[in-house]
């Protein structure tokens, strides 16, 4: 990792304000950290968790991507256009 994977991070959620908007500027930057889970991994490490509740989370975190994945894949084929119609009359 080292200098260079620390400095890339900083310039990635490094946010300029223009015309002094710091509301825009201030949403911008909240949306990055959202985007890359900033706050979610330091509201989970200000405390200890056990290691089974671990396990637990990463496993619940893991059947619901794949339920997302499933349930957009099955969205996506039912809104599909020009198929082919399984009953022909």
């Amino acid at each position: 990792m080292g200098r260079a994977h620390t400095l890339f991070t900083f310039f990635n959620r490094t946010v300029l304000v223009k015309n002094n908007d710091v509301d825009t500027a201030y949403r911008a930057l909240d949306r990055i950290l959202r985007n890359e889970k900033v706050m979610e991994r330091a509201r989970r490490h200000m405390y200890y968790e056990k290691p089974y509740q671990e396990r637990n989370r990463v496993s619940l975190e893991k059947c619901r991507r794949i339920y997302h994945s499933e349930m957009q894949r099955k969205i996506e084929f039912v809104m599909r256009k020009n198929r082919v119609d399984p009953w022909p009359r």
